[in-house]
């Protein structure tokens, strides 16, 4: 199961108590604050929960799989997630 923005912001409604239109409110603006920190080119790190980075892919030569044509592909910057301990303890299955 995936949890969706719509059904974080049902959950935080039910447990805190705020309305459906200020529980929408705090989740763009955790999701807001989480990519324009990003985007600065800074880390973000969510105590108990993980953290997210951003790494510098350099330009590399590929292969098109459909023509086996060789082409680069272009430098980028990528996020990644790493789960902090906590989390990662809670998700094991016995």
């Amino acid at each position: 199961m995936a949890i969706t923005k719509q059904g974080l912001t049902r959950h935080l409604s039910g447990t805190v108590g705020l309305t459906a239109k200020e529980c929408a409110a705090l989740a763009d603006t955790l999701f807001d604050t989480i990519r324009t920190t990003l985007a600065a080119g800074e880390n973000v790190k969510l105590s108990g929960f993980g953290n997210f980075t951003l790494h510098e892919k350099r330009a590399r030569p590929g292969r098109n799989p459909k023509n086996g044509e060789p082409f680069e592909i272009a430098a980028r910057r990528v996020v990644t997630f790493r789960a902090s301990q906590l989390v990662k303890e809670r998700c094991v299955k016995e």
